[in-house]
């Protein structure tokens, strides 16, 4: 079996966003919401994906929405570029599903919290070690909860999950590996298949069930997305390149070439060259 990339836009909305999604996304997130407790027995699915065709996509996330059984709003993304604004953007759509409850006139008390999961193929936070972060509304200098926390930010970073198929335990280490290694899978693991959700998800994710112009579609966007992170090393790396020659340029009159080389990261060679330069 070959299974799609579910951190594609098309798979995660076609796995977790689709009509045939209800049962999934409840285990989904209870598992990450609620360390695997059932708290969420039921939901309904906002806008449920109808696979359009995405040939030239140029997005890079999409969002899952669903009303919870206790009138909570979930918006579940999955952010696969460290995009310039994207943390912005998160707090923005949280807050707009927040104030979008009411109509002119009703009164405050009908406000029901709004929850935005984002899951990152990133490192966001790499001073905290922990895999999941939450974010809610507390006093600045003695950490004291807000009244009410309605709105709630909470990231998953896939990086700093590291756990081999073995070494699986819960069911939110379930739903990440499944996230982070479906697509290098060619069977389902028994300790993953076990679990019904699961077993659907990847069903779901099975190429075999996906037309080849669809399949081509998911490619094309894995290309995309490959193009891009090549495409934000080449910057940061040509950002170094740039500093290490500053810094060579600002020590020119102070050091001799081979402890500029030293300092600076380059090679004697460069530095006499950009003395020649100057």
């Amino acid at each position: 079996m070959r299974f799609i990339n579910p951190k594609t836009d098309y798979a995660f909305k076609k796995i977790f966003g689709s009509e045939q999604s209800h049962d999934i996304l409840i285990s989904f997130l209870n598992a990450i919401l609620y360390d695997g407790k059932p708290i969420i027995q039921d939901l309904e699915i906002l806008n449920p994906y109808l696979a359009p065709k995405i040939r030239g996509v140029k997005q890079t996330y999409l969002d899952v929405k669903a009303n919870l059984d206790n009138g909570t709003t979930v918006i579940i993304e999955m952010q696969v570029l460290n995009i310039e604004g994207f943390e912005k953007r998160i707090l923005y759509n949280a807050a707009k599903a927040y104030s979008n409850q009411l109509g002119v006139g009703q009164d405050y008390s009908l406000l029901n919290p709004v929850i935005a999961l984002t899951i990152t193929d990133f490192e966001m936070f790499p001073e905290i070690d922990q895999l999941i972060s939450r974010f809610i509304l507390k006093e600045k200098d003695f950490l004291i909860d807000y009244p009410i926390y309605d709105i709630e930010l909470v990231f998953v970073e896939l990086p700093k999950f590291e756990k081999d198929v073995n070494d699986l335990e819960t069911l939110a280490d379930k739903w990440l590996y499944f996230l982070k290694c479906a697509r290098q899978l060619a069977i389902v693991p028994e300790s993953m298949n076990v679990v019904p959700e699961i077993s659907q998800a990847f069903a779901i994710a099975n190429e075999i069930n996906l037309t080849p112009e669809q399949i081509e579609d998911m490619e094309m966007q894995e290309m995309f997305i490959h193009d891009q992170r090549n495409a934000f090393k080449k910057a940061i790396n040509q950002g170094k390149a740039e500093g290490k020659l500053e810094m060579a340029r600002q020590l020119l009159g102070v050091l001799d070439d081979e402890a500029i080389s030293r300092a600076a990261g380059l090679s004697v060679e460069e530095v006499a060259r950009l003395r020649n330069i100057e």
